[in-house]
């Protein structure tokens, strides 16, 4: 009596067991060459946002809402970026680019997880400088540590109930034996895209949610600034409106390098057909190093 072995895809779901990323199609060749400034740009970011967690940790001085946020921010660039660069890096240097399917999900998960946690902290170091330069006298009112936990608490809880979802739009989905993702790391749509089934649920949820979250940071963080402009040209000094308008300077520059690539990446997606395939992946992944790795630099 013969043993069937058991074939690599479930037969009632066809999930793949495993996932193989491709890496940087049509670049394989210059893997090794691309990891060293990949390799050089992550380590540098862990060492940065190491370093910075350290210094706020133990100096009790910096126990205050701005550098609380900071510690926040630099706990997410962190995720970010070791979400995704080690498991690349593997694949540049021991062509390991197999990945389980739960591994993949995972991987999902804490990318888009970190991704929309860093957008919200954005918006709340954004309100920390309004209240503190409008309404100076409440800062230590309004911005206690309770209040700071609160917010870290509430940052959390949106970012889960946002991204949760989309690992069960994937789960639900039969791929029939595709399982090689054209990309250094996994990602929602990257993995819906191999499915063989209806996936306009995946790109109407994976596109109009994380879109809508990240629109409502970004126009929070705007009426902040606008009002935090307001009251700076109520000042009736230059050098204190100066003085009170630097404090902003470091966040501003956090927000661009944060949003910039990110909707840059949206609309070359969208509007950039004729750009190559291995152009887009480059940018993903610098998207996934320059935020770890400058915002250090920045404050």
């Amino acid at each position: 009596m013969s043993v069937q072995l058991m074939p690599p895809f479930n037969l009632t779901s066809s999930t793949p067991a495993t996932f193989i990323l491709a890496g940087i199609p049509g670049m394989e060749k210059s893997h090794i060459w691309i990891s060293i400034p990949f390799c050089s740009m992550y380590l540098a970011a862990l060492l940065g946002n190491g370093a910075l967690l350290f210094v706020v940790s133990t100096e009790r001085s910096l126990h205050q809402p701005m550098y609380l946020l900071l510690s926040m921010l630099a706990v997410t660039d962190l995720m970010l970026s070791t979400t995704t660069v080690p498991k690349m890096l593997a694949l540049f240097w021991f062509s390991a680019g197999e990945i389980s399917f739960g591994a993949c999900l995972t991987q999902v998960f804490f990318l888009h997880f970190a991704s929309s946690a860093e957008s919200m902290i954005l918006m709340a170091m954004a309100f920390d400088r309004f209240v503190a330069i409008c309404y100076p006298l409440r800062y230590a009112a309004v911005l206690t540590q309770s209040a700071i936990a609160k917010t870290g608490l509430v940052i959390l809880l949106r970012s889960f109930c946002i991204i949760f979802p989309c690992v069960f739009l994937l789960k639900r989905l039969p791929f029939c034996g595709h399982n090689v993702i054209p990309h250094t790391y996994c990602e929602h749509m990257g993995i819906a895209r191999l499915a063989c089934a209806d996936i306009s649920v995946n790109i109407v949820y994976g596109l109009a949610m994380p879109v809508a979250a990240a629109v409502l940071d970004v126009v929070l963080i705007a009426v902040s600034y606008i009002l935090i402009l307001q009251a700076l040209f109520r000042l009736p000094s230059r050098t204190a409106r100066c003085k009170a308008f630097n404090t902003c300077v470091s966040h501003v520059c956090v927000t661009f390098l944060f949003y910039i690539p990110v909707f840059f990446t949206v609309l070359t997606h969208r509007f950039g057909q004729e750009i190559p395939h291995h152009v887009h992946i480059l940018l993903a992944n610098l998207y996934m190093l320059f935020p770890p790795l400058l915002n250090p630099i920045v404050y």
